[in-house]
């Protein structure tokens, strides 16, 4: 578990495209990560939760499976690629952030960068458009690990904003990217556990196939309601 605060950007020093496991093998120079890093720590690289295999007092390197490198933008480094590092959370962990699991759910293309006065807007559109129900206009979203507020969200059109200030410019790669390149997106968790809870509702309702008759009820009353309004009027 993570909070979507970036504590450090690391930089890629190597890269094993075929190591024995048949994944890749990546090594990112860092210092505050390595400072208490145990073997099998999890650890945040660009958002997306991966093990430490070695470590020294300079750097650290874990395995990326095949899978992964699919479904992420971590495919896409080389050497010297920049990306954003965070520890799991301790007992003592100051919760800045949000609850973010470092699994990825898609990836999104930079559609535009807009400066606002010392700030950068950012407009995305997610490669699967099923995450859009889950991002809501002044909630959360996790880009390449980093903690996010959503400013603006157009469904029909397929694609959400962010803002960067200054202060965060400096703090993660994303500021550095450009239009056309890929950013990993982990949405929050709790939009998918309401979405779950309330369709759990609804398929207990009346045998399990109670669903659209409550629905309809609902509309109905609300009709209903509206209709003896204007009649009143």
């Amino acid at each position: 578990m993570f909070t979507g605060i970036v504590e450090e950007i690391g930089t890629v020093t190597e890269l094993e495209p075929h190591d024995a496991t048949g994944g890749t093998s990546l090594t990112i120079s860092c210092a505050t990560i390595v400072s208490d890093a145990h073997l099998g720590d999890s650890i945040s690289i660009n958002g997306t939760c991966l093990t430490i295999t070695s470590f020294d007092s300079t750097s650290f390197v874990v395995g990326i499976s095949p899978e992964t490198l699919r479904r992420t933008n971590l495919g896409s480094l080389a050497k010297s690629s920049g990306v954003n590092l965070e520890r799991a959370v301790s007992a003592s962990t100051r919760m800045g952030g949000h609850f973010v699991q470092g699994h990825v759910d898609t990836v999104a293309t930079i559609d535009q960068v807009t400066p606002d006065g010392n700030a950068l807007t950012f407009r995305l559109r997610p490669r699967d458009r099923g995450v859009l129900r889950y991002v809501v206009e002044k909630g959360y979203v996790t880009l390449d690990g980093a903690s996010l507020t959503v400013t603006r969200v157009e469904d029909g059109e397929g694609w959400w904003e962010v803002m960067l200030i200054a202060y965060t410019q400096e703090k993660v790669v994303m500021a550095a990217k450009r239009e056309g390149e890929e950013v990993n997106v982990e949405v929050d968790m709790v939009g998918k556990y309401v979405e779950k809870s309330v369709q759990g509702y609804f398929e207990g309702l009346e045998g399990g196939s109670g669903s659209v008759g409550v629905l309809e009820r609902i509309v109905g009353r609300i009709v209903e309601e509206r209709l003896s309004r204007v009649n009143r009027s």
